[in-house]
C-alpha cells in the first residue's frame, strides 16, 4: 500500500486550498457553529445517540460474549455501509420500512434474529451471492440492495483477514490499536483494502476514509466511549464525508458550489469516484466540520465552562448533521447531491 501522505484533516485543508469548484464561507461556518452549540446546550447532541437506536447493538459490559460480539456486529455494518441509492430511485431499497443505512441495519438485525451467523467471519468470508441476496431481501421482495456483488467481495476480503490475523474477532484489531483512534484508523486502512478511500488530487494523495473513520466513530459510540470504545485521541477523527451532509452544509451557507458545479449536479449525472469535483465536495465537508468543531470548542471554553469538552468532536457533529438531513429532508431536497456508485460511501 502506498503511504498516506495526508491524513483526512490535512487532506480537507489541502483540497480547499486548491479547490476550483467549491468555496468555504466563514459566515456559514459561524452559523453552523451556533446550531451545534445550541444542540449541545439542549443535550440533543451526544455520544449516546448511537447505542440508543433500536437497530444498533447495545453491549452490556456484564455479559462478556455479547460485549465483544457488538464490535463484530459494528464491523460488519461498516464493511457494508455504502451506496444505498440507485440511479433512478434514491430511496427505493427498504427493509422493515427503513431506507438507506438503517435498511442495512434492519436486514442484519433480521438475519441475526433468524439465526443466520452474519457477524461471524467464518460464515461471511465464504458466503455465496444467493445467501447474501436473501439476507438483504427488501420489503417488496424485488428491489435489490445496490452493489450486491461489491458487498459480497468486501465481506470475503475482511472475513479472511480477520480469521488469518485477528483470531476472527474485530475486538483484537481494536486492542492492537492500544486505545488510539488514529492507530485503529491506520490498522483498518492497512489491513482491509476495501476501506482504503483515497484519491490523487492536485499532485498529492489525499485521504477521505469515510467508512474507516465511521467504523472508529461507531465503535467509540457503541461502547459509549468506555472500555473497548475508549480512545485517548478520538478528537483526531474527522467527519465522514458522504453525499448527504454537503446538502446540510450548503443549506447553512458554509459550503458553496460554483454555478457550473450546481448546474452539473442538477443533471443527475453519475460521477466517477476520484473525480476532482467529488473530491472537492468531500474534502470541503471535512474542512468545514473541523472548523466548526474548533469554533465550538472555543465558544464552550469562553462562554460555557460548565459543558464538558470530552465528547465534543467531529464524530458527534457529523451524526447530528446526518440526523438533521433526515429530519429536514423535505427542506433540503432541492439541494442536489453528488452521485457516485462507490464502495467508499
Amino acid at each position: 500500500m502506498s503511504k498516506i501522505s495526508l491524513n483526512p484533516r490535512e487532506s480537507g485543508a489541502y483540497i480547499v486550498e486548491n479547490a476550483k469548484h467549491v468555496r468555504v464561507l466563514p459566515a456559514g461556518i459561524q452559523k453552523l457553529s451556533q446550531e451545534i452549540l445550541k444542540a449541545l446546550k439542549e443535550k440533543r447532541l451526544s455520544v449516546e445517540n448511537f447505542s440508543q437506536h433500536e437497530l444498533h447493538p447495545n453491549p452490556d459490559p456484564n455479559q462478556a460474549e455479547e460485549y465483544t460480539k457488538a464490535a463484530d456486529w459494528v464491523f460488519v455494518l461498516d464493511t457494508l455501509n455504502f451506496c444505498f441509492w440507485t440511479p433512478h430511485n434514491y430511496t427505493k431499497y427498504k427493509v422493515d420500512g427503513y431506507t438507506g443505512y438503517f435498511a442495512l441495519c434492519a436486514a442484519v438485525k433480521r438475519a441475526i434474529k433468524e439465526g443466520v451467523d452474519i457477524i461471524n467471519p467464518k460464515f461471511y468470508s465464504e458466503i455465496d451471492l444467493k445467501t447474501l441476496e436473501n439476507i438483504f431481501r427488501s420489503d417488496d421482495g424485488e428491489t435489490k440492495i445496490p452493489l450486491i456483488q461489491q458487498r459480497l467481495e468486501a465481506l470475503h476480503e475482511v472475513g479472511k483477514v480477520l480469521l488469518e490475523k485477528y483470531d476472527g474477532h474485530f475486538e483484537n484489531v481494536i486492542k492492537a490499536a492500544d486505545k488510539s483512534a488514529v492507530r485503529l484508523l491506520e490498522l483498518i486502512v492497512e489491513e482491509f483494502p476495501c476501506f482504503r478511500d483515497q484519491a490523487e488530487y492536485a499532485g498529492k494523495r489525499v485521504s477521505i476514509l469515510k467508512r474507516a473513520q465511521i467504523l472508529v466513530g461507531d465503535i467509540w459510540c457503541c461502547y459509549s466511549a468506555k472500555g473497548l470504545g475508549f480512545f485517548h485521541d478520538i478528537d483526531k477523527i474527522t467527519m465522514f464525508a458522504d453525499y448527504r451532509i454537503p446538502q446540510v452544509l450548503v443549506h447553512f451557507g458554509s459550503l458553496e458550489y460554483t454555478k457550473e458545479l450546481m448546474d452539473f449536479l442538477k443533471t443527475d449525472t453519475i460521477l466517477e469516484n476520484g473525480d476532482p469535483r467529488e473530491v472537492e465536495i468531500r474534502g470541503a465537508s471535512i474542512h468545514i466540520i473541523e472548523e466548526v468543531r474548533d469554533a465550538v470548542v472555543k465558544l464552550l471554553k469562553e462562554q460555557h465552562p460548565e459543558i464538558s469538552l470530552d465528547n465534543v468532536n467531529s464524530v458527534v457533529i457529523d451524526q447530528y448533521l446526518w440526523d438533521y438531513r433526515r429530519k429536514y429532508n423535505a427542506d433540503l431536497e432541492h439541494i442536489p447531491f453528488h452521485k457516485v456508485l462507490s464502495i467508499y460511501y
